[in-house]
Parts: structure tokens; C-alpha cells; sequence
């Protein structure tokens, strides 16, 4: 399939890339390779998919919308996974148009896109910090989701409102996944991960917030492309059993779906650290602070649906995909 891919250069966009042009897909990456955080590793990212036969490239950003007009009238794609965003909670509070710009008028632009371009199946990220204030865990599709606490997490949920209204109206079929903490090679640097890391082997304190206390559903980002791939290949109908007396939000009449995409083994952050200090040989001082605002105390994923619908399954636990993580690290950067 020719398949457009939206924030290649990205952590989860590059491992996807890779994994769909190594089954025969074509595909046309699609980045700004913006600055949020270090541009050098995007183009790092970006260096080792180049070569790859079946792979090339557009830059440009959502919002630019005849730049990515243009990469559709030319590649025509079959299907399309967006999942360029503007990303993080913490920075949302301090630049909340960026969010706007990318998350929004972006996504407008992408469903637009896919409707004039006869796209077969749009799959895009939405997040688990839509769950919010939400308390009940394991977080389900069939929760309510309308309090978020960062407007991050109000971008993506109003991702989710605008894809299902291009499915009714145009009958694209859409499926929007939330992400559940992804980690791994090639990873963020504004992730816990990538800074505790990073602080552990200089010798400088790391800052645990909520006095670590707080736990995450840490996914292995190799079981997320699995999940991607497994949704991308299973166009959405209308589901037959939708009561709209009683509607669930995860799917729709239209031939819409929400899935969780987590591990569904969440981990407390102290046993987090406590593995990347093994996998480093070293031990962590910790900074204890208080949660941030925007943060949640707890997420878990409920993604019996995804399993139910797809088979998905993930299977790295956090002591193989952390030690992955700290071999890549090194190799990276030379430490």
C-alpha cells in the first residue's frame, strides 16, 4: 500500500516507517522537524530512513496547508497515519498556540486531505491524557473523557470530535488510538526516561515528581507500531451493535473507532528508576517535588477492545525494553 506517515521524523513515526516499508508498504514521510526538542536526533531519525528503498520525504508542517496538499495530489495516498502533533503536557501551559496551530488547524488540514483525496483509512494519535481528571482505572474507550487538565489533552480529545464528524458526514473511516506512555530507542528527550538517563550518567540529581509515587502504563515503543499496524490494516465500519440511546464513545454508526494502545501493566516510577539504575550500574539521586500541573497521578490502559479487535498484544515487560533503551543511549551518544 502507499501509506503517508505524518511526524516520520518522530519517535513512534520512524519505528512505524521502518516497519511498513520492510513489509513492501511505500511511504511518504511528512515532518517539520520542528525544534520542541533537539532537531539533530529528528534528522538522526530521518538519516536511517532515507536510504530505505520504498521510503522519501516531504517537509512541512500540518498547518502549511498547500505544502501538505501537495504531498497528497502527488503521492495519493491509500491510507494515512498522522502522528505529527505538538506533544507534551508541561509545555502546553507555556505555549498553548503551538497546540493550536498543529493540533487543530493542522488536523483540519489532514482531514480535509483525506476526504478530498479518497483516503481509505486515516488512523491518528490521540493520547491518554484525555482521561484527565478521570479516577476509575483501568481507563476504558467507554469512559467519559470531558475533563481534561491540560490543553493538550483538550487538543487531542477534540481531535477525536473532529475525525468522527468527517466519518458521519463523509464516511472516512477514522480510528484514533491513545497512546499510553511509549518508550524506547530513539526516544524523546523531554521524556522521563531520556532525562533520568541523561542526569544519572553525568552525576546530576533527577527531579522525581509526586514524590514518585504516581504510576504509568509504559509501553515498549516496538509493541505501539505492532498495535499501529494491526489498526491500520482493519478498515472501520459502522458498528452493528451501537445503541445511540446508549452510545459508546469508542465506536460509532459511522465508521469510527477509539482504541487504547498501553501495556496494561502499569509501573510505579520508583520501580521505573529502580530498573534504570540496574540497567546503569549507577544509582539516582533523587529530587522529590510535587506533581506538576497538568499531571495525573495514575494511568492504565484497558485495551481489550484493541486485543478484541485486532489480536494486539503487548509483550516487552519494562526491565528488556528500559535495557534496550540504555544500550541505545550509549551507542548514541558515545557514554
Amino acid at each position: 500500500m502507499r501509506i503517508l506517515v505524518t511526524g516520520a521524523a518522530g519517535f513512534i513515526g520512524s519505528h512505524l516507517s521502518h516497519r511498513l516499508t520492510e513489509r513492501g508498504d511505500e511511504v511518504l514521510g511528512f515532518d517539520n522537524l520542528n525544534n520542541y526538542y533537539d532537531p539533530a536526533l529528528k534528522q538522526a531519525r530521518l538519516d536511517r530512513l532515507l536510504p530505505v528503498p520504498g521510503f522519501s520525504f516531504v517537509k512541512g508542517a500540518l498547518e502549511d496547508r498547500g505544502t501538505l496538499e501537495r504531498a497528497f495530489a502527488n503521492f495519493r495516498p491509500q491510507r494515512v497515519v498522522n502522528l505529527a502533533a505538538q506533544a507534551g503536557v508541561r509545555y502546553s501551559l507555556e505555549n498553548p498556540h503551538a497546540y493550536i496551530d498543529s493540533n487543530i488547524v493542522g488536523f483540519t488540514n489532514v482531514l480535509e486531505a483525506c476526504r478530498h483525496g479518497g483516503v481509505e483509512h486515516l488512523v491518528y494519535a490521540s493520547s491518554s491524557s484525555v482521561y484527565g481528571a478521570n479516577r476509575k482505572l483501568p481507563f476504558a474507550v467507554e469512559d467519559s473523557v470531558d475533563h481534561p487538565v491540560s490543553l493538550y489533552a483538550a487538543t487531542k480529545k477534540a481531535n477525536e470530535l473532529m475525525a468522527h464528524t468527517y466519518s458521519h458526514l463523509f464516511g472516512l473511516p477514522t480510528t484514533g488510538l491513545r497512546f499510553f506512555t511509549v518508550y524506547g530507542p530513539w526516544g524523546r528527550p523531554d521524556m522521563a526516561l531520556f532525562l533520568f538517563t541523561k542526569n544519572i550518567l553525568e552525576g546530576r540529581p533527577i527531579d522525581v515528581f509526586n514524590h514518585g509515587h504516581h504510576s504509568r502504563d509504559f509501553t515498549y515503543v516496538d509493541d505501539i507500531v505492532e498495535g499501529v499496524i494491526r489498526t491500520l490494516d482493519r478498515v472501520p465500519g459502522p458498528d452493528p451493535t451501537y445503541d445511540p440511546l446508549q452510545p459508546n464513545p469508542g465506536s460509532s454508526s459511522a465508521p469510527y473507532r477509539v482504541y487504547n494502545i498501553g501495556n496494561h501493566q502499569p509501573v510505579q516510577l520508583l520501580r521505573y528508576i529502580e530498573v534504570l539504575e540496574d540497567c546503569l550500574g549507577r544509582k539516582a539521586e533523587r529530587n522529590l517535588l510535587p506533581m506538576q500541573p497538568g499531571d495525573v497521578p495514575d494511568t492504565e490502559a484497558d485495551v481489550e477492545a484493541l486485543r478484541r479487535d485486532t489480536g494486539y498484544q503487548p509483550s516487552t515487560p519494562i526491565e528488556t525494553g528500559v535495557a534496550r533503551f540504555v544500550e541505545w543511549y550509549r551507542s548514541y551518544h558515545g557514554v
